[in-house]
């Protein structure tokens, strides 16, 4: 099958990406209350979203803030939650193999959970048009800035208590996007039961975040990979 990378495809993928700023807006708005809390300003949160554009990595790397920052030990944290993107950016390789130059690093620049979630669902619905996934992840890295900025300017108006709603917007979207994945329970029942149990047992070992986070994702991308090369061999 050819992989194109159209105007088309990129205007698809900002159409399935709305539905998205659900998920999105509220939990940019946490890391927003949450950096104004740490003392940062509108700017400072604004550049940290733009580069690092990583929620899970930005709340982690706020919570080890401190003054002055530990740089080292923030960037450390960033790193360590991020390196998921190693497996994610291989799951992706059906289109990313076939791109150079802007197209493959603004691609994979812009790949955040949710992108690869639905990227991986449009190719499986036979989707060749890498055009999908930089469209896709543009339109919520824009998303992204906006929802930071709304939130550091509505926590200096309004204090949300720490057990508000809004706060579980970002668990919320993330289980939401695992239909986008879901193929059968043959399929992925197993890596999932895994990658869960993987991640509980770190968790109940006191395992210091964010190390069962990654456990459960590399054990459920081992036997995925596995299980998928083994029928692949058959």
């Amino acid at each position: 099958m050819r992989i194109v990378f159209t105007s088309a495809g990129i205007l698809r993928g900002v159409r399935r990406g709305v539905p998205l700023l659900l998920g999105i807006a509220p939990f940019g708005a946490v890391v927003g209350v949450i950096s104004l809390g740490k003392g940062l300003s509108l700017a400072e949160t604004l550049l940290m979203s733009a580069l690092v554009f990583a929620g899970a990595s930005q709340l982690l790397a706020l919570e080890l803030w401190t003054d002055p920052p530990d740089i080292l030990a923030v960037a450390l944290a960033a790193f360590v939650v991020n390196i998921r993107m190693v497996p994610i950016g291989a799951a992706l390789s059906f289109w990313l193999d076939h791109l150079k130059g802007w197209r493959l690093w603004g691609s994979l620049f812009v790949t955040v959970d949710h992108s690869f979630a639905l990227s991986v669902a449009e190719n499986r619905a036979g989707g060749r048009d890498a055009g999908f996934l930089f469209g896709l992840g543009v339109f919520t890295w824009f998303g992204w800035l906006i929802s930071t900025a709304v939130g550091h300017v509505m926590g200096s108006v309004v204090a949300l208590p720490p057990d508000h709603p809004l706060f579980f917007a970002a668990t919320a979207s993330f289980v939401a996007i695992l239909i986008a994945l879901w193929r059968s329970p043959g399929q992925d029942l197993p890596p999932w039961i895994l990658a869960a149990a993987t991640a509980m047992a770190a968790q109940m070992l006191h395992l210091p975040a964010p190390l069962p986070l990654l456990a459960g994702a590399f054990a459920g991308a081992f036997l995925a990979a596995w299980r998928e090369t083994r029928k692949a061999r058959a």
